[in-house]
């Protein structure tokens, strides 16, 4: 039950990207602000999850997962019958809500449910996995059902499924509590923070940097994250205790998993685009397209993760997988239009997707190592904030980056080679991601024993 409802809010986060042009012309949402029915899941998702974490906490466990549960399946339904774009960001942004508060949750539950050692770390790994493998599961299912059902389907295919979730909690151990307050003010003031950074950096791409909503946007950015800090010094409770980011090699991970989840979502998004675009492939075929990214993430994060897990040092794994995710954002920059896929597109999936899949495994359990019992649920909901954020912010930045490189192609460029370049161009960012992931890890994690790395939620309070 807990690796279903992972799979179900990190699902979402990308079962619409296929379903995009669809829903643009259904809904009268213009090209330039598609991003957002993306982003705006991401940024709700990623900017409550340590509250949903500190609520879990404070509240019961295996209670939150099932209120957030609720509220994802009510946002879900009112994106199915969305009217216009306004309304279906708004039911995008109540998801992101739920999924805020269920995946956090999961994650401390799972803690509570398999004792520490081995079966703790191998359910580590699995719910590290669905991480990956959600995000691909959506894209597979988002095109399925926009092609046979309509895109409105992409919404109401989560009912069932998060009834079905709710009816095996019962399954599920009550899990833990604690004692403190909960710090909404920190909450909703990373939120904005975060929204306004997003929007800054989206108006730039298409306005410029000089634009007076783009200064606007960024200035009340940076006053709302410094707001935000003196919140967190003087909170009572704070959103985000100091002690959880004081060990050097869980701030490391984190930040590796931002970059990923940076290079992960913008990848999908221009993918999206060139099978659709310019390949014209059907949303059916661009689904089955990216089988190939779905069986990497299953081999890296089932199989060869887990195996280098148990033999090196996380930070060692971390540099393997994003090396690999990086070579493979070198192979899309070779896409054109009219290629054929066995060339480029399918096997640079299947290999950024076994990168990514050593990656995610490796990140989860360097994010929650040591952590204390009673800051479980901030620690796991960081992991899944360092995400979701990551992705939200590098699709702003690599969008731009696109934008950028199909207009500055010479006058009497094809439209699809000018546009095929900007995806490259946003896929090479990507990869530039990867790599500076591959600093962080090396300069941030220590090169402790394999054993070490692997060590449980909670471990620190023994």
């Amino acid at each position: 039950m807990i690796a279903a409802a992972q799979l179900l809010m990190v699902m979402d986060g990308t079962i619409v990207t296929v379903g995009l042009p669809v829903i643009g012309t259904g809904l009268g949402i213009a090209e330039a602000d598609l991003d957002w029915v993306l982003t705006s899941y991401a940024l709700a998702f990623g900017g409550l999850l340590l509250a949903g974490g500190r609520a879990g906490d404070l509240f019961g466990r295996r209670r939150m997962f099932r209120a957030g549960l609720v509220v994802f399946l009510a946002a879900s339904l009112l994106g199915g019958v969305a009217g216009n774009g306004t309304v279906l960001i708004a039911a995008r942004v109540l998801q992101g809500v739920g999924a805020a508060i269920v995946a956090p949750a999961a994650l401390s539950l799972l803690a509570d449910t398999f004792p520490a050692g081995p079966r703790r770390n191998k359910a580590l790994g699995v719910y590290g996995a669905m991480g990956g493998l959600g995000s691909v599961v959506g894209l597979l299912l988002g095109g399925a059902l926009t092609e046979y059902l309509g895109w409105r389907w992409i919404m109401f295919v989560n009912i069932p499924i998060a009834l079905l979730v709710l009816a095996g909690t019962f399954a599920v151990v009550p899990g833990s509590r604690g004692r403190g307050g909960l710090d909404l003010p920190g909450a909703v003031t990373v939120t904005l923070a975060l929204g306004s950074l997003v929007y800054a950096i989206n108006r730039a791409g298409s306005h410029g940097v000089g634009d007076g909503l783009t200064l606007a946007f960024g200035s009340a950015a940076v006053a709302l994250l410094v707001a935000f800090v003196l919140i967190q010094r003087s909170a009572r409770d704070p959103m985000l205790p100091s002690g959880v980011l004081a060990d050097r090699g869980r701030l490391g991970a984190n930040l590796v998993m931002l970059l990923m989840g940076a290079g992960q979502l913008a990848t999908f998004y221009f993918l999206t685009l060139y099978m659709q675009t310019i390949e014209q492939y059907t949303p059916m075929i661009t689904g089955l397209a990216y089988l190939p990214f779905a069986i990497g993430i299953g081999i890296g994060s089932g199989v060869v993760g887990p195996r280098l897990q148990a033999r090196t040092a996380t930070r060692t794994v971390l540099a393997i997988g994003m090396a690999v995710a990086a070579a493979a954002m070198g192979w899309f920059s070779l896409l054109a239009p009219g290629q054929n896929p066995l060339f480029v597109l399918l096997p640079a999936q299947l290999a950024g997707g076994i990168g990514l899949g050593i990656g995610f495994v490796a990140a989860t359990i360097g994010g929650v190592h040591g952590v204390a019992s009673r800051d479980s649920g901030i620690a796991s909901g960081l992991v899944n904030t360092s995400q979701q954020i990551g992705g939200a912010l590098g699709l702003a930045v690599l969008a731009g980056i696109a934008v950028a490189a199909t207009t500055g192609q010479p006058q009497g460029t094809p439209l699809p080679d000018a546009l095929t370049s900007g995806y490259t161009a946003g896929m090479l960012g990507a990869g530039a991601f990867y790599l500076a992931a591959i600093l962080t890890a090396v300069l941030l994690l220590r090169p402790r024993p394999a054993s070490r790395n692997a060590e449980p939620l909670g471990s620190a309070s023994r």
